[in-house]
Parts: structure tokens; sequence; C-alpha cells
């Protein structure tokens, strides 16, 4: 053999030799590292961004609260300065709508009335503007009152609630109480009857005119002549 053989046959491959994998593991080891505290610093650095959020929550919260706060401040303080003769017309107007079931309309004569309550037009017109009520359910409950207690006609209740020498409730109004109201006007149209029988003495056919009269009762013939009949049974 050659000592030009064996030279070429001493020579490795560069990737054979020992101290070219030394290098190449701590190349590796190097970049795993750093890559380790890159992750690790950006870690630290979000923590901080947390925090102030957290600072900055009850902050937001706080402002909502002071600006609910002005428009109850500004209401009491309102509140406050309506003179007492406007909270007693108020006061007094709540009271007729839930004990005595009475009309807007009515309520504010009786408020302003010489022979009621007396209150000023502008303490009156405070009261009503307050005053927040179901004027249709009250409708009902005077119509339910004439059919019960005052035997009325349909076509009598709804002229009584709706005459400006009545109820003045708005004919919308007294149409809802007419609609719902569960009378039996043929037992009304007899009692009324028996009425005009034993406090009038009047005849049957005088009794008769007065149910279904226009100016009387204003029961319908049918119902007048169900009373008629079961006048004297």
């Amino acid at each position: 053999m050659t000592t030009h053989e064996k030279q070429h046959k001493a020579k490795k491959p560069f990737y054979k030799k020992w101290w070219v994998w030394v290098i190449a593991i701590f190349i590796i080891a190097a970049a795993v590292n750093g890559n380790d505290e890159e992750k690790a610093s950006g870690k630290e650095e979000s923590k901080p961004a947390v925090t102030e959020a957290a600072k900055d929550k009850p902050m937001e919260n706080k402002e909502p609260e002071k600006k609910n706060e002005e428009p109850k401040k500004e209401a009491k303080k309102a509140e406050d300065n309506v003179p007492n003769e406007y909270k007693s017309a108020l006061k007094k107007a709540e009271s007729y709508a839930k004990t005595m079931h009475m009309s807007k309309n009515a309520i504010f004569e009786q408020l302003t009335s010489e022979f009621g309550e007396k209150f000023s037009k502008e303490a009156a017109d405070y009261a009503m503007g307050k005053l927040e009520y179901d004027w249709k359910a009250n409708a009902l409950k005077k119509a339910d009152s004439y059919s019960k207690t005052m035997y009325m006609s349909k076509q009598g209740i709804y002229e009584q609630l709706t005459s400006e020498n009545g109820e003045k409730f708005t004919a919308e109004e007294a149409q809802f109480a007419i609609d719902n109201l569960k009378a039996d006007y043929k037992k009304n149209a007899l009692a009324k009857a028996k009425s005009y029988q034993e406090t009038m003495s009047m005849s049957p056919e005088a009794i008769r005119d007065q149910l279904t009269s226009e100016y009387g009762e204003k029961f319908t013939k049918e119902e007048a002549d169900y009373a008629i009949q079961q006048l004297n049974k």
C-alpha cells in the first residue's frame, strides 16, 4: 500500500469526528436554554398587565354608582320642593281612586270643587299628573256596584258611567266595564219590577213601561217581559 493510499484511508468524514458532535451538543443546549428564558420572561411581563386590569375594575364600578346617585338626589330635591298642598291633593286623589273607584275627571272635580276639597287648580293638576291608576278597572267596579245594589240595566249603567252628572268615565272606560261586567239583566229587571210594585203600587203594565222607557230604566223588551212574567210567582 502506497503512502498516498494510507493517507486517503486515514481521513474520516467530518461528521464522524468526535469534536464535531461535542460542538453540536453545546449549540443545541444553548438554544434550548435561550427559549426557556424567553418563555419565563414573557410570563413575568404578562403578570403586571393582569394586575393593572384588576386594579382598574373597582374604578370602573365606582363611576356608574356615582352617576346613579345623581338622579336620585335630584329627584329627592325636587320632591322636597313640592308644596304641601300639592302633596295633600295627591293623597286625596289616591284615596278617591282606591276606596271610591272614581274616574279621573270626577276626582279632579272633587279636588277643586267648592263643595268638595277646595284645592287649587294647580294642586289638583299636580295630583292628577302624578296619579297612576287603572281607570278601566275603576269603571268596572262602579258598574258592578250599580248592578248589584241598584239593579240597573246595561244601558242605564253605561249612561251613568259616562254622564257628566254621573261618574264621568270616558266612553272607552265605560265600554270596557260593560263588556266585562258579569250581570244577569233579567234578574235586575225583576228586582226593579218588584221594587216598583211594593213601594209605588204600580200595575204590571205601568211597570213594564217604566222598565223599558228611555226616561226610565232602559231595560230591553225581553228583559221587561221576563220581569212581568215572574212578578207574581
